[in-house]
């Protein structure tokens, strides 16, 4: 059983959410989404109250329940606050500017290195902070974790990209005799 499933999802004003064939539509005052779900869970909306159940209960469905309300979840927070992730870049020399739609960024290689920004993302470039806006979470983490793959922080000095709630667990270096 899903605790998270069984809990009843509210449906804020100014957001309108609709069920079609297994096509689940949250529209809100940032924008809209829209996203596939199998029919194993019952989604049902009345009023402002999204409730999921399941029809069979074997050990896929009661996965997909709590996922499911999750997803339903991050849908009507996206369109209606959005979500936003900081990534802090550290190291001299290091930089990052936002080019039209691409970030481009000097992470200490030979060349400059440039990001294509997905639709739907807005990204910020301040000093050492990137800032990634966006409504879909699911875009906004994944584009946050392929900019930090391109320099993750290393341990000695630190340098390279960390999320701005992560703590890098420092080493120490060589020590002379």
């Amino acid at each position: 059983m899903s605790r998270i499933g069984k809990k009843g999802i509210v449906i804020p004003d100014k957001t309108e959410v609709k069920m079609d064939s297994g096509v689940v539509s949250v529209k809100g005052p940032k924008g809209s989404l829209q996203r596939n779900f199998r029919p194993d869970v019952a989604i049902v909306i009345d009023g402002n109250q999204i409730s999921l159940s399941i029809s069979k209960n074997n050990k896929q469905i009661n996965a997909l329940w709590g996922t499911y309300a999750s997803h339903i979840k991050n849908m009507v927070k996206g369109v209606n606050e959005g979500f936003e992730k900081k990534l802090i870049l550290e190291g001299v020399g290091y930089k990052s500017q936002v080019n039209g739609n691409k970030l481009v960024l000097a992470l200490g290689f030979s060349h400059p290195v440039e990001v294509e920004i997905p639709a739907g993302l807005t990204v910020k470039a301040e000093k050492n902070i990137v800032s990634i806006s966006g409504i879909d979470k699911e875009s906004v983490g994944s584009f946050a974790a392929k900019v930090r793959d391109l320099k993750k922080p290393e341990p000695y000095k630190g340098k390279g990209f960390r999320y701005s709630d992560e703590v890098i667990r420092r080493k120490q270096g060589k020590k002379s005799v």
